[in-house]
C-alpha cells in the first residue's frame, strides 16, 4: 500500500455546513476534486429524489452529502492518527498514511449517482458504484486528472475503496459498513432537511468512542448507548421518511412515466432532449450519463405535459404537480385479490400497466452478521476494557430486538379516484387489501 500525500493548502478552504458546522478542504487534491465538473454536477442531483413532495425541505443535493462524508472521514482518520496510531505492523491500530485516501474516498463515494437514483438505475440498468469507479478511473475526467496529481496509482486506490476491494479493512469500513461516515452523514443531513428530529443521534459522542481494530472500526464500551441511539435513528428514518407511502407513490409514477416515454421513443413519437434520448434508446455512454441531472429530467417532463399521448401527459402532470397514487398494504395472503382490483381499475378507464404498481420497502435496521452482500462482515463490535470485542446485539436488548428483522411493508398503488368506486372500496379496510 502506497503512502499517498497531497500538499496542504497554505490557507484551507472552509465550507459552511448546517450539519457539521464547517467542512475543511485542507489539501490541494480535495479542493481540485470539488472544483471538478463531475463533482459540481452533483449540485443538480437531489439527495432524496421525490421525497421533497412529502417533506418540502428535502431539496438538499448529493453535492453537500459527499462533502459531509468527506468531513466525517477526515475527522475520524485525524482522530485515529492522534489517539490510535499504529506502532508496528499487525497491531490493529490506524495507519496515518491512509488519511488522505479515506477522506478522498468519502468525497467521491457517491460521484456515480444519477437523478432519481434507484428508479433510474432499475429502468436503465445502471449501477452508481460501478459508474463512480468509471468516473474516477477515466483519464478524460477532471476528477481523474486531479487524483493523478497525487500519484498515478491514486485513482485506482480510491476506486478500490468504493468497490470494497482495498486490502485494508479499516479504510473500507470507514466508508461502507453498518456504522460508517456515509450513513452517519446522510441520517443527520436527511433528518435536518426533512425536519425529522427522530433521525438525530449524538455524533459528538460517537466520535469520542469510535476506534480502529484489526478488521475495521469499533466502539468503546462506554459509548454503547450512543451506538444504540444511532441504530434506532436509522430505523426511524427508514420507516418514517425513506419508506413514506407518498414518497413511494411518486417513485411508482416516475417509473411508469419513464417506461411510457421509453415505449413512445422506440415508436419514434416523443419529444426528448439528446442526453436522455440516448438512455431511452439504450446506447448511452459515460459522457451522456454525466449530462443527465434533475434539471434535464424535469425539462423533459415539462415537454411531455403537452404530449399527444394521454397516458404520458397525465403521468407527467401527476409527477410534476404532485398527484400521488393511493395505496393499501398487501400480504402474501391477499395478493390473489390484486388481479380483481386491476380488472376494476381497467373498467374505470385506467390502464393497469401505468396506473397500478406493487412496491416493497423493507429494511434491516441491524444485522449482526451477514456473510455476503453490501454489509458483509459489518457487524458492530463493542470493545471491552481488556481489548476483547463483543458484537452489539449481545450487549443491547434494544438492538437484539431489531437484529436480523425486516421492517417495512408491501403496498399496492392505484388511482385515488378508485376510492370513490364502492365495489373497489369494498376490498379495502384500514388501509389494507382484504377479502370482502
Amino acid at each position: 500500500m502506497t503512502n499517498f500525500t497531497s500538499p496542504k493548502l497554505k490557507r484551507e478552504v472552509v465550507v459552511r455546513d448546517p450539519v457539521h458546522g464547517y467542512i475543511h478542504l485542507d489539501t490541494q487534491v480535495a479542493l481540485d476534486v470539488v472544483r471538478s465538473k463531475e463533482f459540481q454536477r452533483m449540485r443538480r442531483i437531489k439527495q432524496l429524489g421525490p421525497t421533497a413532495f412529502v417533506f418540502p425541505g428535502a431539496t438538499h443535493t448529493r453535492f453537500e452529502h459527499n462533502l459531509g462524508v468527506y468531513e466525517l472521514a477526515r475527522r475520524i482518520s485525524n482522530l485515529f492518527s492522534e489517539k490510535y496510531p499504529s506502532q508496528e505492523p499487525g497491531d490493529g491500530l490506524w495507519n496515518p498514511d491512509n488519511n488522505l485516501l479515506v477522506s478522498i474516498a468519502g468525497l467521491l463515494h457517491d460521484i456515480g449517482h444519477g437523478p432519481y437514483s434507484h428508479t433510474f438505475e432499475h429502468l436503465f440498468d445502471t449501477n452508481h458504484e460501478e459508474i463512480g469507479q468509471k468516473i474516477i478511473l477515466d483519464p478524460k475526467t477532471e476528477v481523474n486528472q486531479a487524483l493523478r496529481k497525487v500519484d498515478p496509482a491514486f485513482p485506482q486506490a480510491v476506486a478500490s475503496v468504493i468497490a470494497k476491494t482495498y486490502p485494508d479493512p479499516q479504510v473500507v469500513k470507514l466508508i461502507s459498513s453498518q456504522a460508517d461516515a456515509d450513513r452517519m452523514d446522510y441520517l443527520l443531513r436527511d433528518a435536518y432537511f426533512t425536519g425529522a428530529s427522530y433521525g438525530e443521534f449524538d455524533l459528538s459522542r460517537i466520535l469520542r468512542v469510535i476506534r480502529p481494530y484489526e478488521k475495521g472500526v469499533c466502539f468503546t464500551a462506554n459509548g454503547m448507548h450512543a451506538v444504540e441511539d444511532y441504530i434506532v435513528s436509522r430505523y426511524q428514518m427508514y420507516q418514517q421518511i425513506y419508506y413514506h407511502r407518498v414518497n413511494r407513490s411518486m417513485e411508482v409514477i416516475l417509473h411508469h412515466l419513464l417506461t411510457r416515454a421509453q415505449h413512445l421513443y422506440q415508436q419514434g413519437d416523443l419529444p426528448v432532449t439528446p442526453s436522455l434520448a440516448h438512455f431511452l434508446a439504450g446506447n448511452w455512454d459515460l459522457e451522456d450519463y454525466l449530462k443527465v441531472n434533475d434539471g434535464v429530467m424535469e425539462t423533459n417532463f415539462s415537454l411531455w405535459t403537452e404530449s399527444s399521448d394521454p397516458i404520458l401527459r397525465d403521468l407527467a402532470e401527476s409527477y410534476l404537480f404532485r398527484k400521488p397514487l393511493a395505496s393499501a398494504t398487501v400480504t402474501e395472503d391477499n395478493k390473489q385479490l390484486l388481479p380483481k382490483l386491476q380488472e376494476l381499475i381497467q373498467e374505470a378507464g385506467f390502464d393497469p400497466d401505468y396506473y397500478t404498481g406493487l412496491n416493497s420497502a423493507f429494511d434491516e435496521p441491524y444485522d449482526a452478521y451477514k456473510p455476503t452482500g453490501k454489509n458483509a462482515n459489518s457487524q458492530i463490535e463493542i470493545m471491552q476494557e481488556d481489548g476483547s470485542l463483543i458484537e452489539l446485539s449481545r450487549l443491547s436488548p434494544l438492538v437484539k430486538a431489531l437484529n436480523g428483522t425486516l421492517q417495512g411493508d408491501e403496498r399496492f398503488f392505484f388511482p385515488s379516484a378508485m376510492l370513490e368506486v364502492p365495489e373497489f372500496r369494498a376490498y379495502l379496510k384500514n388501509g389494507t387489501v382484504q377479502v370482502k
